[in-house]
């Protein structure tokens, strides 16, 4: 009977937490039909089955995490339903033996003299510092790396986290679980010292001075605290924090920023914005103008279309862009525009517009989220001038394309005459890890970016 395993949903994803089955045992499956639902610090995926048959059991409760690879589920054929278990036959009771005679117990051996006395003269042990129980598997229990992590960072004690997992394991769930736990009794523990007794007050002065008392009491009350209120971070806030905190410990960031003038485009898209809108069902933005950009500019500087690997780089052959979605404010999630140096506008535009759909509608598959060698973050509808954006892991650079308005340029006319113009323009800003080049790399991409968004003939991509 074939394994439902773990699937691997991203690179760098390590396990998965089964959130939901959509199947019990006994019920029919079909190839492709929904399995279960995995959450990981990627996505939340609804999984289908790869294979046909009758669940005959599920290894994997919900709420349970493991690793990738690990056997989940197992599907026997269609014909095959479960056999319940069978009651056992009653047995005879057996006749009674005789009592036997008790037998003396034996007398233990005397420690020897020698042992005696070296336990006698054996002194305490040294203090020593604690080890870091996260690293360590001496308590028998099996941690997975994210648990691992988890339990380190917040400087937290395996032995006091109980585990809800199969024998007693750790998973991550109880550990965040722990960590809300201890976010949520801080503030009362902050506000306890309130509520000890105030200290005796002091004797009464003299008649003439009789109302200072009063006065130093009403001065010195403690005042009342508004605390606020306490919000902890949901599964993809807290999974899109820890993947941060990540991204800026071990890369370090640097920052190149390039004023693109984007009339081109603008003139492009005013032309041709009602039909667009009429014929596809969304509104042209500036979005695929720059991806197109970016990915063409990429096939000429490789190393920032790589991920680092070890001490070097991994350089990718396919250019796989990433375009980071928002959640409704809940965390981030970077579905990938695969071969989009293989794409025309119209077709990045399309594709770009169904998966921020199906991203922000949670029906986003691990195909969707997985293989990224760069990534885009669009800012722009929100108008902001520049924005330093965290490089996604283990990619080694991050665009972010910033607000674009109408302001004053100079322009060149042909015979080399300058006047001044109104254009839409905007900030291109790239966060980029200085491991993999230096800033002269990075200003030559962008230079190449803005050289493809201004020059270019967009009206050809219509």
């Amino acid at each position: 009977m074939p394994d439902v395993l773990m699937p691997q949903l991203g690179e760098t994803v390590t396990e998965g937490t089964i959130t939901q089955w959509f199947k019990q045992v006994g019920d029919t499956i079909a190839i492709d039909e929904v399995l279960f639902e995995v959450s990981t610090d990627k996505v939340d995926s609804e999984v289908p089955s790869p294979v046909a048959g009758v669940i005959t059991a599920i290894l994997v409760a919900e709420g349970e995490t493991v690793d990738v690879g690990t056997p989940l589920a197992t599907v026997g054929e269609s014909a095959a339903a479960p056999a319940p278990t069978p009651a056992p036959a009653p047995t005879p009771a057996p006749a009674p033996a005789p009592t036997p005679a008790p037998t003396p117990a034996p007398t233990p051996a005397p420690t020897p003299l020698v042992e005696q006395s070296v336990a006698a003269i054996q002194p305490p042990p040294p203090f020593a510092p604690v080890a870091e129980s996260p690293s360590s598997e001496s308590d028998g229990r099996l941690l997975s790396p994210v648990v691992r992590r988890l339990i380190r960072e917040h400087n937290l004690e395996p032995d006091g986290i109980t585990g809800t997992g199969i024998g007693g394991r750790i998973t991550r769930k109880d550990v965040l679980d722990t960590i809300d736990t201890q976010a949520q009794s801080a503030p009362a523990q902050e506000r306890a010292p309130t509520a000890e007794p105030a200290p005796a007050a002091p004797q009464a002065p003299p008649a003439a001075v009789s109302t200072a008392p009063v006065a130093v009491a009403a001065s010195t009350a403690p005042a009342v605290v508004d605390d606020g209120n306490y919000i902890p971070f949901n599964n993809i806030r807290r999974r899109t924090a820890e993947h941060m905190v990540h991204t800026v410990t071990v890369a370090p960031h640097a920052m190149t920023v390039m004023e693109i003038d984007y009339e081109g485009v603008e003139q492009a898209r005013k032309a041709h914005k009602a039909k667009w809108k009429t014929d596809e069902g969304f509104s042209l933005t500036y979005l695929p103008f720059i991806i197109r950009a970016v990915a063409d500019a990429l096939a000429d500087w490789p190393l920032l279309n790589a991920s680092v690997e070890g001490s070097g780089l991994r350089v990718h052959r396919d250019i796989n862009i990433g375009v980071a979605v928002d959640l409704d404010n809940e965390g981030l999630i970077v579905p990938v525009l695969r071969q989009t140096d293989g794409l025309r506008m119209r077709a990045i535009a399309r594709n770009t517009n169904d998966l921020a759909a199906r991203a922000r509608s949670r029906k986003l598959g691990v195909d969707d989220i997985s293989g990224g060698t760069f990534t885009i973050s669009n800012n722009g509808s929100f108008g902001t001038f520049s924005t330093f954006a965290l490089i996604n892991q283990p990619q080694v650079a991050v665009l972010s394309t910033d607000g674009i308005s109408r302001r004053p340029v100079v322009v060149t006319d042909r015979y080399g005459n300058e006047s001044i113009a109104i254009h839409s323009v905007g900030m291109l800003a790239m966060g980029w890890d200085h491991r993999a080049f230096d800033g002269g790399y990075a200003g030559g991409f962008l230079r190449q970016v803005k050289e493809i968004i201004e020059t270019r003939d967009w009206e050809t991509e219509f």
